[in-house]
């Protein structure tokens, strides 16, 4: 008899599954006709509440934020926060198929956004809507579905996470750590390089360029510009590799073909390993140029999550490789250890016929579970 009513539990909990894998599958599709471009994702916020809401979800929202924890929330435990965005770059030319529509074929879905992020997002909510009925983890969890990720925007995760009525939300539950849903076929990111985006102003002298006068800022700007890319940072990362500083950007304000120019500007994008902190490297950048360097921020730091931290213990227990990412998503903006991790290929993102393998989705589900069943709290 204890069987039989074990047996029946075991398959009502498979179904349970099957139909949430279901639900995220075809969120997806639904997410994919309707256009969030950054800072433009009123009407997939919409959205994801309302889907939310009608499986009995009590969301807030901020701006185009959605976040939620379950009903049973026990303050008095730390909380692991479950985070993907929304927002998606504009198509790139070479579609071939309707970019807002999901096509499904040989498996794959097909649309923009289905790999970067809303294989994550949606696996993501799978996996808070799988665990909204259950008592039985060490933690609370936190689902924020965010916006404006693909322009690295102030009103992001970052707004949520500094909002005061979000931390009023979380009591005094502490934030064990962070799970960020990205295409990282499912391995775990333990590092990410940080980005820094810097100005350069090379300043010369105007003059008639039919008589040969003036300083060419041009002509500094190409010396500045060779130096910077023959620059050799020698701190090499096991994780993350190289920094790396390359000039991305150069224009100049003056238009006329017989004028020499007494200004030009250049931009640098510049990748940071966890080695150098972002002060550091300014400093070396500067020391080889005539130019004038302004960095336009700080935010986006290198970060790293210690390979002993609980989200990571599981996962190498899990037999989960992990590495470090070249390439900077929300887990720069977060001060709190978080672990990048989602369904998907980095490589197809921001490409044209973007897609995603449904497969992928459903075993991305599975993944986040075993994973967070998986995490024990260290005393």
């Amino acid at each position: 008899m204890e069987e039989r009513v074990l047996t029946l539990f075991i398959d009502m909990i498979a179904q349970s599954l099957d139909n949430i894998k279901k639900d995220a599958i075809e969120l997806l599709k639904q997410m994919i006709a309707i256009p969030s471009f950054s800072r433009e994702e009123q009407a997939v916020a919409n959205h994801i509440s309302q889907f939310l809401s009608d499986r009995g979800i009590q969301c807030k929202r901020l701006l185009n934020n959605i976040y939620a924890t379950h009903s049973n929330v026990d303050l008095s435990r730390p909380t692991i926060i479950l985070n993907s965005h929304h927002d998606t770059v504009k198509p790139v030319h070479g579609y071939t198929l309707n970019p807002f529509e999901a096509i499904v074929q040989d498996g794959k879905l097909y649309g923009l956004g289905s790999n970067d992020a809303g294989g994550s997002l949606t696996a993501l909510i799978a996996t808070f809507l799988y665990f909204s009925e259950r008592n039985d983890l060490p933690f609370n969890l936190c689902l924020i579905a965010s916006a404006e990720e693909e322009v690295s925007g102030k009103n992001g995760v970052e707004l949520v996470l500094n909002d005061p009525d979000f931390i009023q939300h979380l009591g005094r539950s502490v934030i064990l750590g962070g799970i960020v849903g990205e295409p990282t076929r499912m391995e775990m990111a333990v590092a990410e390089r940080g980005l820094l985006v810097v100005d350069g102003w090379s300043k010369g002298i105007a003059g008639h360029a039919a008589r040969e006068e003036g300083l060419n800022a041009i002509s500094i700007a190409l010396r500045d510009i060779e130096a910077i890319h023959a620059l050799q940072f020698e701190k090499i990362s096991a994780l993350t590799g190289k920094t790396t500083a390359k000039v991305t950007v150069v224009e100049t304000e003056n238009k006329a073909h017989n004028v020499i120019p007494s200004s030009c500007k250049f931009v640098m994008d510049v990748r940071v390993n966890e080695l150098y902190t972002f002060e550091e490297v300014m400093k070396q950048l500067q020391s080889v140029v005539q130019s004038e360097l302004r960095q336009r921020s700080f935010r986006l730091r290198s970060t790293m999550i210690a390979l002993d931290h609980p989200l990571v213990k599981a996962g190498l227990q899990m037999g989960i490789p992990y590495y470090g990412s070249p390439t900077t998503s929300d887990k720069a903006l977060m001060r709190f250890p978080a672990l990048k991790m989602g369904p998907g290929h980095s490589a197809r993102s921001h490409t044209a016929d973007e897609y995603i393998f449904i497969e992928e989705i459903e075993k991305g589900i599975e993944g986040y579970i075993r994973l967070l069943e998986s995490t024990q709290l260290t005393a």
